[in-house]
């Protein structure tokens, strides 16, 4: 007996700071404009998609001791986006990433319990930890926390605030106009906390919202973040962008599920995929390499290199050889607010490298930049995109993705009119929307009905 078909989940993501959009494509407009994110998530709308995934950026990027404007520069407050999305979207699902090390458990969970009513049950977090001391500069009451204090904090951050939207059952309000009763019990929303990182007491001032609570989404690919991701998470970020690589992130993640009394069906796994289509696949390959080479300019192929050798190679040529001299692997790093540095722990062996690929391909700096940079992950005609989405699905590479087009606002648009449909047409992806809610969405239950399911088994 053959295995029924997965539905795919598919979400979108409106690019803020980094070198993945080419903000100065003719066709790219403003990443600061309300219309840019009221045109992005129409388009996810009108496509059925699950939700609107906004990423943060608590400080500027700094290069050199100035702001990397290579980059796209800045975005609007997310709470302030989604919130202004929630009011020209219907059924969309609103994700946004809020920090639990600058932040406080009551603020935040007011902000998605609020976030949750105003857009009828379509709120999404995704906890994140900071990583950097350059960005709790921003932030002197909160500092800079070691990696375990990190870990730690955000998992009492996300037990306080779920305590805090469970402080309210969903009954209490009775608005009675007869009598004037309004609750009908007085201690409606209290709460005490007491732990490591939080004390508060006191009554949570926001009904139960229509989820009970946000979904949750969560980033982490160290043995501590999947673990942290099986115990409470909704859904998960992955990385990993080659069927294996999936197919074993995939199942180490969901095997963890069962620690915790949850079913595999309980997480999704979601990695960010970027796209590039054309009439043909070898017309879309055409698109891709000058995508590519729109993404990294000669001035970015230089300052990229610079996260690696942690020296001002400004005066290099980039369309020349790599530079002789080695890097400098000393603790203070020329790029700063930049996750990517940490992707090179030992620079000294990526020269190493980069220097044999590049002399054995014949690469100037630039090259090897494009060639050793992110990939679009799904390149080729519509049909051949929508096919290759099914194959990862159906194989348990992924519950679906996340896509990340290269031009905002409209480059979601084409995706929409011509892949979607063909998913439709294999039977899965939704023609409609079935629920009102984000967890409707993604298959998940009510916060209430699966603790009650748990409870019982």
């Amino acid at each position: 007996m053959s295995k029924p078909l997965k539905q795919i989940h598919l979400a979108a993501h409106f690019p803020g700071v980094n070198n993945t959009t080419v903000w100065s494509d003719p066709q790219a407009g403003s990443h600061i404009e309300f219309s840019s994110f009221a045109h992005f998530a129409r388009t996810a709308e009108r496509a059925k998609f699950d939700f609107l995934f906004l990423a943060e950026g608590l400080r500027l990027r700094e290069q050199g001791g100035k702001i990397y404007d290579l980059d796209v520069v800045g975005r609007p407050d997310t709470f302030t986006v989604l919130t202004a999305l929630a009011a020209v979207t219907e059924r969309l699902g609103l994700t946004g990433t809020i920090n639990s090390t600058f932040n406080e458990p009551y603020e935040v969970a007011r902000q998605f319990a609020s976030l949750d009513h105003l857009s009828d049950g379509r709120a999404a977090w995704n906890v994140v930890t900071s990583w950097d001391a350059f960005t709790g500069e921003n932030f002197r009451r909160g500092g800079f926390l070691p990696k375990e204090d990190r870990y730690s904090r955000a998992k009492e951050f996300l037990q306080t605030t779920s305590e805090l939207f469970d402080s309210w059952h969903g009954d209490e309000i009775l608005a009675d106009q007869h009598t004037g009763t309004f609750l009908r019990d007085a201690k409606a929303g209290a709460f005490v906390h007491q732990g490591q990182h939080f004390d508060i007491e006191g009554q949570f001032n926001v009904p139960r919202s229509p989820q009970g609570r946000p979904v949750i989404f969560q980033a982490g690919d160290s043995d501590e973040g999947r673990e942290f991701a099986a115990s409470t998470a909704d859904a998960i970020f992955s990385r990993y962008a080659t069927l294996t690589e999936g197919q074993a992130f995939y199942t180490d993640v969901k095997n963890r599920l069962a620690t915790y009394g949850r079913h595999p069906d309980e997480l999704k796994i979601l990695p960010a995929a970027s796209f590039v289509l054309g009439d043909t696949d070898a017309e879309a390959e055409e698109l891709a390499h000058e995508v590519r080479r729109q993404q990294v300019s000669g001035a970015t192929a230089i300052k990229h290199l610079e996260f690696v050798w942690n020296r001002d190679l400004s005066a290099y040529d980039p369309d020349g050889p790599l530079p002789d001299i080695d890097p400098d692997p000393g603790e203070h790093t020329i790029a700063r607010g930049r996750a990517q540095v940490r992707m090179y722990r030992d620079p000294l062996a990526t020269a190493r490298e980069w220097r044999e690929r590049a002399q054995a391909n014949n690469w100037s700096i630039r090259d090897l930049v494009i060639e050793t940079g992110n990939r679009q992950n799904f390149v080729g005609s519509p049909a051949t995109v929508a096919a290759t989405i099914n194959d990862f699905v159906q194989a348990d590479a992924s519950d679906g993705f996340i896509l990340v087009p290269h031009i905002t606002p409209g480059g979601l648009d084409t995706f929409a009119d011509t892949v979607v449909p063909l998913l439709q047409e294999r039977g899965v992806f939704r023609t409609e929307y079935e629920g009102t809610t984000l967890r409707d969405h993604l298959g998940l239950a009510h916060p209430d009905e699966a603790r009650n399911e748990r409870a019982a088994s």
